[in-house]
């Protein structure tokens, strides 16, 4: 596929060139309003609180990075999406369309000497050139975490708890996760010698569920016709009852080592998920491959029933970290789409756990009563009363409307009778009570 880059310097705008009435968000882009952003923010409390719970330490990355770097082994389908320009300096950068590569960036430089296991958190925004639809944008929100340095079945065992633990907090119901073993894969194609370039080719067609034209590749690729047959099984071998599907993948697979011992592998991950008693609804998709080029092992996506596209996804990538530079380090993540959470809350009618705070307004009655207003809302913020200040100079009951109906709960009136007893008045919109009150006794009756 042709990109087609170009450098910041050859960016014009002619005057007159767009009309005001044109302005609008850029395709694919969006704007969050106050009630949406409310859920974006508290689903990433959420996955933040999560992070603390297990242990992983936040992370800020840039949203800009190397080409290079972000091209690595993320696989064709995503390296052609990306935001791709050079800078002044005639760098080849792009907006970063995942978190893992800066994640191992980091792990490879200035974090290569910190002890091992590394548990690392990340959350904001991500960018791809998609075609955009339901649950599909150009720019996006994830949570992702990252633990580095364990190959054991007890790190990939952590990863699909989390993931559950997130679902689980912010109130989603039937969600379903989809695991695969990359390995397995692999491990039938390379002891037939594909090479690692038709390797991947092979997944990024199993990824779009373009089967026959993987298995038309593995068999021009010269592979025997048992690698075929037995790349057939695996991708119609799918099944709910994860032990009985993964001992019918060991059947499969047996006489390729590597894809045996992947298949091991998947079994001590999942047997050690079962004893957790973490109640994770699994399935096991023997031909399942995700579009990234790094995966080396388990990998998972995690859906509801009322939304056809992936809720979050992650799995194993052991090389990736050398590949930058960096020493052998096994690694395993997931990251989450904050965006599609809240799609998926919304259509499975979720309301937010969160407890509202109860706001305040300040009134003056007369415009010469605005520095004490002032005064009285900096003092309720101190006590940490989410206030507003009325600014418009509007009548009070043309204040007290519209606070009313921006379910504010407290309404205080600064008033000169009042003021003369250094009292002020609350109103309690939601009862549609109020009493006058000393002003140092004030933060007590609303706090």
């Amino acid at each position: 596929m042709q990109h087609l880059y170009y450098s910041v310097s050859q960016l014009t705008l002619n005057d007159g060139e767009f009309g005001m009435s044109q302005f609008k968000t850029v395709r694919g882009m969006r704007d969050f309003l106050p009630e949406e952003a409310k859920i974006m923010k508290y689903i990433e409390s959420k996955a933040r609180r999560v992070a603390e719970l297990y242990g992983y330490q936040e992370i800020i990355t840039p949203v800009v990075e190397s080409y290079e770097l972000l091209a690595a082994k993320t696989g064709e389908e995503i390296r052609s999406r990306m935001f791709a320009f050079r800078d002044l300096g005639d760098r080849m950068v792009a907006l970063r369309p995942e978190f893992t590569a800066s994640v191992a960036r980091l792990v490879a430089t200035t974090l290569k000497n910190e002890p091992k296991p590394l548990r690392l958190f990340s959350v904001g925004s991500v960018y791809r050139y998609d075609e955009p639809q339901r649950g599909r944008y150009r720019e996006f929100w994830q949570s992702n975490y990252e633990l580095m340095g364990s190959d054991k079945p007890e790190a990939d065992a952590e990863i699909l708890m989390l993931t559950n633990s997130l679902m689980k907090s912010v109130g989603l119901r039937n969600c379903t996760f989809k695991i695969g073993h990359v390995g397995v894969l692999r491990g039938v194609m390379t002891e037939e010698n594909l090479d690692e370039k038709t390797q991947n080719a092979v997944m990024q067609l199993m990824d779009k569920k373009l089967y026959d034209d993987a298995l038309s590749l593995v068999k021009d690729s010269g592979a025997k016709e048992k690698c075929i047959t037995t790349l057939q099984k695996l991708v119609e071998l799918k099944g709910d009852d994860v032990f009985k599907t993964i001992k019918k993948m060991k059947e499969c697979v047996r006489g390729y080592e590597k894809a045996e011992t992947a298949t091991q592998n998947l079994y001590e991950i999942l047997k050690l998920v079962s004893e957790s008693k973490s109640k994770i609804a699994a399935a096991i998709d023997a031909g399942f491959a995700r579009g990234l080029e790094y995966y080396t092992g388990m990998i998972f996506e995690v859906t509801v029933p009322e939304i056809d596209i992936a809720l979050g996804g992650g799995g194993r990538y052991d090389r990736l970290i050398e590949l930058f530079g960096g020493e052998p380090t096994p690694a395993v993540g997931v990251a989450h789409g904050i965006d599609r959470i809240m799609l998926a809350m919304q259509t499975q009618k979720i309301p937010l756990k969160k407890k509202e705070e109860n706001r305040a307004v300040v009134i003056p009655t007369k415009e010469k009563f605005i520095g004490k207003a002032l005064e009285i809302s900096r003092m309720l913020r101190d006590a940490n009363i989410p206030t507003e200040v009325e600014v418009m100079g509007r009548k009070i009951a043309k204040a007290l409307e519209d606070a009313d109906r921006r379910r504010i709960k407290y309404a205080i009136i600064v008033g000169e009778k009042e003021l003369k007893e250094e009292a002020v008045v609350i109103r309690d919109l939601t009862r549609r009570e109020q009493k006058t009150v000393k002003i140092e006794k004030m933060i007590e009756e609303i706090a």
